[in-house]
């Protein structure tokens, strides 16, 4: 089924295949900045040993917590799927799922707790961060890193395991928002890898959304020039796509 996937996205659009040559770079070469920023000598957080990963959330608990105007809170938590990269931070999916939420006549105040290059053992480390904000809602975006680092599948399975239980047992609603690789990894792992989503999903009885770029990739202005991360008019997809997962949790 992947396979016929990633077939399909190459012959709608070619530039897709450079994450063939660049599988490290989904994902993980992101700057989580307003706009798309070089992670080079110039950037006081990029090190020999830390090249790929930028330091800096979209918003933080603290500056969420500040921007709290009583409404329920939808914590966007991922990576920089989720973060925005490459787009202005009013142009990421939760900011347009704001407004998506705002135009359904929901009450909820979206957060961005997305942090470009996290993997999910980044995302265990602050999970106590999102959980401080006593989010109504949470959409868990994580894996893409620890499948293109080649991390193994029990790794991943049982650190998003641990997001999801503690979110779960803490009352707060969850949706976990999936991803899939590219073809040149092994079938087995990316069957394991896919698998994931799934398995989780369904212990925990939370909706899922198996590719968090559908009706993004292969579709003519949705993916910036790098072939990986959605365009504005892409992420505005995105949020579409994650509304749609999250409307059995809401109320008005």
């Amino acid at each position: 089924m992947m396979k016929k996937l990633w077939s399909m996205i190459q012959m709608r659009q070619p530039v897709l295949t450079m994450m063939l040559l660049l599988p490290l770079a989904l994902l993980a070469g992101c700057s989580p900045t307003r706009k798309d920023r070089p992670n080079d000598s110039r950037d006081g957080n990029a090190t020999p040993s830390q090249p790929m990963r930028q330091m800096a959330a979209a918003q933080t608990p603290d500056e969420a917590a500040a921007a709290d105007d009583g409404r329920p809170v939808i914590a966007c938590f991922g990576d920089s799927l989720t973060a925005g990269y490459g787009v202005e931070m009013e142009s990421s999916y939760p900011a347009d799922l704001q407004r998506e939420i705002d135009a359904a006549g929901y009450r909820y105040r979206v957060v961005n707790m997305g942090i470009s290059g996290d993997t999910t053992k980044d995302g265990l480390s602050r999970l106590d961060g999102v959980m401080a904000l006593h989010p109504a809602i949470v959409v868990v975006e994580f894996g893409g890193n620890d499948g293109l680092r080649g991390i193994p599948v029990a790794n991943m399975s049982q650190n998003l395991d641990a997001i999801v239980s503690k979110l779960v047992h803490s009352g707060t609603g969850v949706a976990l928002a999936g991803i899939t690789l590219p073809p040149q990894y092994t079938a087995p792992y990316i069957k394991d890898f896919t698998a994931t989503y799934t398995v989780l999903a369904k212990k925990y009885s939370v909706p899922l959304l198996p590719f968090v770029l559908q009706d993004v990739y292969g579709v003519p202005g949705s993916i910036q020039p790098d072939g990986i991360h959605p365009t504005a008019q892409g992420c505005k997809q995105v949020a579409k796509n994650i509304l749609g997962l999250i409307k059995p949790l809401l109320k008005k």
